[in-house]
């Protein structure tokens, strides 16, 4: 069947164009009505608005987005879940509820009080200009203008209006937060003696009779299969790939070199200091007049003495953001202020004071205090890394028509790899593959790990037929093809293929069970007789914050013994089946260290008003009638 589609591509092209003209013809538009309308489907509504799939699908771009900025190595396919999504219309939801609320509640800031809390908010810093404009190359980095930008600030204004005064409400004592976190930080001196099961492990030696008997265990069976898997050859198609094959004169490096001769050197920067009289050009000249005179006025006091700059800029200066910094701007490269500061400054010397330099904003006084940068690396020091921008240039510029040849060779000539390694000049490679994806030296992070490379290999087609998977894209500018040599199904192993690992199980078993029945039998001891110290290690404080070696379950087990008669002993199988006799001498006080009372109660502050705010947000989505219809993912709705 599949050699006859293949030997008539064209024909069953054909057909299928003949079957679905006419069904688009008479239910086509009606499908892309429907289809449309599912962008504008409710997925949710609140206080009476619906929230739709197109919104949710925004929330989840810049949810992603907003991720990948505090994180740029973030796994992409973590950001695809149907938790994380589920978590972005959950997000938005209660964005609507607290919008809705300030609504009800006429919690409208004036743009006067949004404008003081964008100037006086330390956050907002970064985009306020040194000549007290909004930045508005950042904010158009960050898709914004400066009117939506104001806008979303006071939809945040009030919504922190809704939500604060139950933030801020929040009063404890001082015994609550100690009571709390004596409990939880408190500390126990105890004495430990481990009965380990490697000690056990060594002093076993289970015959060949008891091996075999272990390996035929119906419960074992499962611990010895060899999964399923199979051996491939592949070739890769990637940006790697085609650097090797690309061609360049070292005159095509030198023009590249100084075509962006910016790329390798440091851009120069200067340090300045300024004193601002604000004066509009559109100001009345009577007020423009009055700015100038009192800024020649302090340029006269300047040039008297430079050493009082900065406590002249402090006590005068109109920039709010540098006057009290003594003026200061830091360093800044050219073009970052408007053109005729930005001429003045890159006039001058250092140390040298400007004339007025009167701009939109009014006069300024300036000081160059500082440069940096400017230094361009020569040719020969910079070629290795020319040479690689270069060959990654001009393999890029490959990889789409490469990319095409590469497809349509893996699939017209299926029985081989050979013909498209060729071609393209590709190294084929081999391995074994399961079909879910083995971390391993050679794997980790490569085209081997991806799923859908897998799914492929292991697909009908190519192990029942052994041809080359179609190109399945692995990851950026990168491209696979594979094909099966052997497949090698499920299957449990003869005993004297796995007889070393057979036997290492037995003896883990059998050591831990040794192991546990000397620890209890000591436990008892240990209760008979509290005094009994034989083999017990030196006296430790144990705590949550300083486990000393405890594991956590082993940790909580000591801390959760009954401490109403002392000496107590409680006992432990640890992770890797050792055991732990555990012996609590007496009970501490809290390490004062770890946190002290102050930070106790800013601690317990903290995650009450966490608490309260949770429980108002859900008071006020009742309130509105905040309802997601999209079912939560199994895992999100299980989680408590």
């Amino acid at each position: 069947m599949f050699e006859f589609v293949r030997a008539h591509t064209r024909l069953f092209q054909f057909i299928l164009l003949l079957l679905i003209l006419p069904s688009f013809a008479f239910v086509g538009m009606q499908g892309y009505t429907s289809m449309m309308g599912g962008a504008n489907a409710g997925v949710a509504t609140v206080d009476g608005r619906k929230i739709t799939q197109a919104e949710w699908d925004n929330a989840q771009r810049e949810q992603a987005n907003r991720i990948r900025g505090q994180n740029p190595n973030v796994d992409a396919k973590l950001l695809d879940t149907p938790e994380v999504k589920h978590q972005a219309l959950e997000g938005l939801v209660t964005e609507r509820t607290l919008k809705a609320a300030a609504e009800h509640q006429h919690f409208t800031p004036s743009a006067e009080a949004v404008a003081a809390r964008f100037w006086a908010d330390p956050q907002f810093a970064f985009l306020r200009n040194p000549d007290g404009t909004v930045n508005k190359g950042l904010l158009a980095a960050q898709g914004l203008t400066p009117s939506g930008f104001l806008e979303r600030l006071r939809q945040d204004y009030a919504i922190r209006q809704v939500t604060s005064p139950v933030e801020t409400s929040v009063t404890v004592g001082s015994s609550s937060p100690k009571l709390a976190f004596d409990a939880l930080l408190q500390q126990r001196e105890v004495q430990l003696q481990r009965f380990d099961v490697k000690e056990f492990a060594a002093k076993l030696n289970p015959s060949d009779a008891d091996i075999d008997a272990f390996y035929k265990e119906p419960a074992n069976a499962a611990k010895f299969q060899l999964p399923e898997s199979a051996q491939i050859q592949y070739v890769v198609l990637d940006l790697e790939a085609l650097k090797k094959d690309v061609s360049f004169t070292d005159e095509d490096l030198r023009k590249y070199y100084a075509e962006n001769a910016s790329r390798y050197g440091v851009p120069e920067e200067r340090r300045a200091s300024h004193i601002l009289i604000k004066a509009e050009r559109s100001a009345p000249a009577e007020e423009r007049a009055k700015a100038k005179a009192k800024a020649e006025d302090l340029m006269a006091q300047v040039r008297k003495n430079p050493a009082a700059f900065g406590e002249l800029a402090k006590k005068n200066s109109q920039d709010e953001g540098s006057a009290v910094n003594g003026g200061d701007l830091d360093f800044f490269g050219r073009g970052a202020m408007v053109k005729e500061f930005d001429a003045a400054v890159y006039a001058m010397k250092q140390g040298e004071i400007s004339n007025l330099v009167e701009t939109d904003f009014g006069f300024h006084i300036i000081q160059m205090t500082g440069t940096r940068g400017g230094d361009k690396k020569p040719f020969e020091a910079v070629r290795t890394e020319v040479e690689a921008e270069v060959r990654k240039q001009l393999a890029q510029r490959r990889y789409a028509e490469a990319a095409e040849q590469f497809g349509n060779l893996a699939y017209e000539q299926s029985d081989s790899l050979q013909p498209v390694a060729d071609k393209l000049k590709l190294q084929i490679q081999t391995a074994t593959v399961q079909r879910q994806p083995q971390a391993g030296a050679n794997l980790a992070g490569g085209p081997l790990m991806s799923p859908k490379l897998l799914d492929a290999v292991f697909g009908a087609d190519a192990l029942r037929n052994k041809r080359n998977t179609e190109a399945v894209e692995t990851g950026p500018s990168q491209l696979v093809s594979a094909r099966v040599v052997q497949h090698n199904p499920a299957r449990v192993p003869p005993l004297a293929d796995v007889k070393d690992k057979v036997r290492e199980q037995l003896v883990r078993k059998l050591a831990t069970l040794e192991a546990k029945k000397a620890g209890e039998a000591r436990l008892a001891a240990l209760k008979a007789n509290a005094t009994d110290t034989a083999g017990l290690e030196a006296a430790v404080s144990v705590s949550r914050a300083k486990p000393q070696g405890l594991t956590r379950a082993q940790l909580e087990a000591v801390l959760g013994a009954d401490a109403a008669k002392l000496p107590a002993a409680v006992g432990v199988t640890a992770d890797d089946g050792s055991y732990v006799v555990v012996r609590i001498n007496q009970l501490q006080p809290r390490d004062a260290a770890v946190i002290d009372d102050k930070r106790a109660a800013q601690q317990y502050a903290s995650a009450w008003a966490r608490a309260e705010s949770q429980a108002y947000l859900a008071a006020l989505k009742s309130q509105y009638k905040a309802v997601i219809k999209v079912a939560a993912p199994a895992s999100a709705a299980s989680a408590p």
